[in-house]
């Protein structure tokens, strides 16, 4: 009996604890659901975590009517460019890092540790720190305010290199890639139909760390972009926060703004959640 409930009573404060962090992280994203279905007067006259008269679906239908309205649909526009920049730049991001990745994992050549000793150095490397240097760099090829000013920056993901490195090393065995040499097949062709599928969990995360990184970024198409018909949905936002300091009504499109553009987030994550399962599943059945 002892036993048993020293068993359990860890299992039980482990659970409590992430039911705990479970609450905190949902406690912001529950005050944007209530307040992007009011007014700007009912933001500060009702409690900000329920709902106020006109309810969940009134409110929130009406301020979604007026958000893509607003200035002829532009925040339809930027949800547009962020699509574009985080899919795009996601996908680009993850091929090359698993490339790169299982290069440095698989093969074996001079200064191999020496390439990754640098690319875990870019890691370690703030964004911010680059902005001015790829600002002076797209300004010379006279690529600024143009997609590739954003697309081309972060289609370098040393954090993905880094991961895909690891689990290339653990999950492609050396024999598998001997044998596949010795039947005849190219590098190429070795990646592409037997170490891409051992790695499918691996640049499944690649891709969605790099498409949520994309998606939530700000500095850098602050720093590259100036046509507001290129900003992505985080820069549209914050424009609109600064109008709503001289007009208030601005306000409540950047909550509802801020509600829509967290949607696709939480779409790619539960689209792409049964890659790591199926990913998961396959290596116990090798096992």
């Amino acid at each position: 009996m002892n036993t048993a409930y020293r068993r359990v009573f860890p299992a039980g404060l482990a659970l409590l604890f992430l039911l705990a962090l479970t609450v905190y992280f949902l406690f912001p994203l529950s005050w944007l659901v209530v307040s992007s279905t009011k007014t700007t007067a009912e933001l500060g006259s009702t409690n900000g975590f329920w709902f106020a008269d006109a309810g969940f679906v009134g409110g929130f239908v009406d301020n979604l009517r007026t958000l893509f309205a607003e200035d002829g649909g532009r925040f339809t526009r930027w949800l547009f460019n962020s699509a574009v920049y985080a899919g795009l730049g996601a996908l680009g991001s993850t091929v090359i890092a698993a490339f790169a990745g299982y290069a440095l994992a698989v093969f074996r050549f001079r200064g191999r540790d020496a390439v990754f000793a640098g690319i875990l150095g870019g890691v370690l490397i703030p964004g911010t720190v680059l902005a001015l240097p790829l600002f002076l760099l797209m300004s010379n090829l006279n690529l600024t305010d143009t997609y590739l000013a954003v697309l081309l920056p972060v289609l370098a993901n040393p954090f993905g290199v880094y991961l895909c490195r690891v689990y290339s090393a653990a999950a492609v065995p050396d024999e598998v890639v001997e044998a596949a040499r010795i039947d005849g097949a190219g590098e190429l062709r070795i990646f592409l139909t037997i170490a891409s599928r051992m790695l499918s969990p691996a640049l499944v995360t690649v891709y969605l760390f790099a498409f949520v990184s994309i998606w939530n970024n700000f500095f850098l198409p602050l720093v590259m972009l100036t046509d507001r018909d290129l900003w992505p949905v985080t820069l549209g936002l914050y424009g609109w926060q600064q109008q709503a300091m001289a007009t208030p009504e601005f306000t409540m499109l950047v909550i509802a703004g801020s509600l829509v553009s967290t949607l696709p987030l939480l779409v790619v994550f539960f689209a792409m959640q049964r890659y790591w399962r199926a990913g998961l599943t396959v290596g116990a059945l090798k096992g």
